[in-house]
């Protein structure tokens, strides 16, 4: 069972601790509770059954693409928690899909129109015709500078959070899957610590000075 608490502590963290954690906890939780079945020898069914007792209470998060992308979009994991090759390829291609969303202005481009309705038939020779009749678009650049922004990224050993600083795609991505968390333990603990600034001594505090004592009181830490 020593997996399952090391994942229960990790996901009921604060410090760190986004939408992205769960899915590679979840995959990292399987595969080590099923390498411990072939040591034990009572309870042998326990890491089945945990496995198959964790793919049907998290099956909409495991195929998630917002979990994956949240995911991938974390420094510290990236593709590393995937095991499965063609799942990588999935993964990446997810991202660069995503990517494209982000992208400056592309969604506001209007549609080229390769011929206007007013333009006037063409009275030249064959060859001329022929050239207005395949008139084709230019290659979209934004395509290739979207996959070597994803591999730049992907491929760099850099696991802190300052990385996504160099790429706003990939942050954009970032804060808008992982500001979540994962877990309703951190809200829990600031209920209560409610009832320590609202005690019966205090009972008289208005609306507007308990948020603020409240907050003074668990953000402590933070520097003005």
């Amino acid at each position: 069972m020593k997996p399952l608490t090391v994942a229960l502590d990790i996901l009921q963290g604060e410090d760190n601790c986004y939408f992205g954690t769960l899915l590679p906890t979840l995959e990292t939780l399987m595969s080590k509770t099923l390498e411990v079945k072939d040591s034990l020898t009572v309870a042998t069914g326990l890491p089945e059954a945990i496995v198959q007792a964790i793919k049907k209470r998290f099956a909409s998060v495991l195929e998630s693409n917002d979990a994956m992308l949240a995911a991938v979009t974390l420094p510290k994991f990236k593709l590393r928690w995937v095991r499965d090759q063609r799942k990588k390829e999935m993964v990446k291609g997810i991202l660069a899909a995503e990517c494209h969303k982000f992208l400056p202005g592309l969604e506001q481009q209007p549609a080229k129109n390769p011929v206007s309705p007013t333009t006037p038939p063409d009275s030249g020779s064959s060859k001329d015709k022929e050239q207005d009749f395949f008139c084709f678009e230019d290659d979209d650049e934004t395509f290739s500078t979207v996959e070597t922004e994803v591999l730049a990224y992907l491929k760099t050993a850099e696991t802190g959070m300052e990385i996504l600083k160099k790429i706003p795609t990939i942050k954009a991505i970032c804060l808008k899957l992982n500001a979540a968390t994962p877990s309703s333990a951190p809200v829990e603990r600031l209920f209560s610590l409610g009832s320590l600034v609202l005690s019966p001594k205090r009972n008289r505090l208005s609306d507007q000075r308990f948020e603020k004592l409240l907050l003074m009181r668990y953000n402590h830490w933070f520097e003005s």
